[in-house]
């Protein structure tokens, strides 16, 4: 009985966000080219090629907020996460507006999340592999105030950056959110009656259905762009509601759970700090050299990377799943056919390379290897053709 009423606030919220998001969107687009919030084609690093509003974030805002009213009276911690969300909102439309300092977006991503983390939100423990003393029943490392603190800062602004970090081919931060969203919502749900994770849960069903609701205007060719706006607030929403949700009990299951949906964004998250940090540059300088540039220098086009990166993303869902039903071995063999295919990604084809060089090498360098490849192929094509033409030619002859 208790799943069954649940279970109903759920669709509402689905229901809710979709429709709000997919009906506020339209109106997101016209706000924009009134007020000139545009995203132009200014450098090499963006891949459309005509200026396209970039305030779309408003629907997904707006349709999440709206179906997350309904549970928000059930959870404290969720009206919290609301007015975080509400926030860090307003300073990705900021920074669509005016294009503010990255040190500046940081520090206001660093000030919610510590005012998050006063209100009670926290990691409070980590899994005790080493055997501390200092462990709960259920034998997990208790953090003390100022570690968790920092455990939980890190979490929150690295998963909002992570998530802003995806933005960068039409439809993929919006659906990669909705299944990351969608997964955690699921594993909150078929544990929900049992530890009282359904308000998150229906949370979580509200911010994917602000992404599905936004997604038919977003998916390539895009009509409009989320914004820093939409994206600093569906990363936040990702990291705080994982954070709040109560499985992250004082098992192994709770810690592990929220990375392994998270994986592709910290994955890719990682992997460019470790670039610019080898190349000597700042690690929030932007650059051409995430997993869907990969893909689209190995001329996947946007739509067959972005639905690549979907795929992906799903695999590590499912392995968020089985590890909270604790079957590892599943768990452990979808998780390596996910790393495989990021390593097809990231590797280029040619040998010889330096592991330095495949991690900071230059995506427009990429573009030229798989442009000269095609040119070589081509010639051969030509030379195989004109030389059974010749011989077609020399046995006419000859008869």
């Amino acid at each position: 009985m208790e799943i069954n009423f649940y279970l109903r606030y759920v669709i509402m919220a689905l229901v809710i966000s979709v429709g709000v998001a997919a009906l506020t969107t339209p109106l997101s687009i016209r706000i924009a080219n009134i007020c000139g919030i545009i995203d132009k084609p200014k450098d090499a690093r963006r891949v459309h090629k005509k200026p396209i509003p970039r305030f779309g974030g408003m629907g997904i805002f707006l349709g999440a907020t709206a179906a997350m009213i309904i549970p928000a009276g059930m959870n404290e911690q969720i009206k919290i996460a609301m007015l975080g969300g509400m926030l860090m909102y307003g300073l990705g439309v900021i920074d669509d507006i005016v294009d503010i300092r990255p040190i500046t977006k940081f520090i206001g991503q660093f000030l919610i999340a510590s005012m998050v983390y006063s209100t009670g939100i926290r990691i409070r423990f980590i899994s005790n592999y080493f055997g501390s003393t200092h462990v709960d029943s259920h034998a997990n490392v208790i953090l003390g105030a100022g570690v968790a603190y920092i455990f939980t800062v890190i979490w929150i602004v690295g998963i909002t950056n992570a998530v802003n970090l995806m933005d960068g081919l039409d439809g993929l931060a919006a659906g990669s959110t909705a299944i990351m969203a969608l997964s955690l919502a699921y594993i909150a749900y078929i544990h929900g009656a049992r530890i009282g994770a359904m308000p998150v849960c229906i949370a979580l069903v509200a911010v994917a259905g602000g992404c599905l609701g936004f997604l038919p205007y977003n998916f390539s060719p895009a009509k409009t762009f989320m914004g820093d706006g939409g994206a600093l607030y569906l990363g936040y929403m990702i990291a705080v509601l994982s954070v709040i949700s109560p499985l992250k009990r004082a098992t192994f299951i709770g810690a592990i759970v929220p990375i392994m949906t998270l994986a592709v964004p910290i994955f890719d998250t990682g992997m460019a700090m470790l670039r610019r940090t080898l190349k000597h540059e700042s690690i929030m300088s932007a650059d051409k050299g995430h997993l869907h540039h990969h893909l689209m220098a190995a001329g996947f086009g946007q739509r067959r990377s972005v639905l690549v990166i979907y795929g992906i993303v799903g695999i590590m869902g499912m392995v968020a799943v089985l590890i909270s039903r604790e079957l590892y071995k599943d768990a452990v063999f979808l998780a390596l056919i996910a790393f495989l295919y990021l390593s097809i990604i990231m590797i280029p084809k040619r040998k010889k390379k330096g592991i330095k060089r495949i991690i900071t090498q230059d995506v427009m360098e990429l573009e030229k290897e798989y442009f000269v490849e095609y040119l070589n192929a081509e010639r051969e094509r030509r030379k195989i053709e004109r030389g059974e033409i010749e011989e077609t030619q020399s046995d006419e002859k000859s008869e």
